[in-house]
């Protein structure tokens, strides 16, 4: 998820460079939603992740 949160935010600073601001909107709002999905998930898994099991 954060390689795709990594690729709309290339392709929204290579789209406005060129120019095309409608583009590079929905490509950064799509990468700061799915980095911001990315940041929820790994905390949840620390979180989950690192309780000792039960006997």
């Amino acid at each position: 998820m954060l390689y795709w949160s990594a690729v709309f935010l290339v392709i929204a600073l290579i789209s406005a460079a060129f120019g095309f601001f409608g583009i590079a909107a929905e490509a950064g709002w799509i990468a700061k939603i799915l980095f911001f999905a990315f940041l929820v998930l790994a905390i949840v898994s620390f979180v989950f992740g690192r309780r000792p099991r039960a006997l």
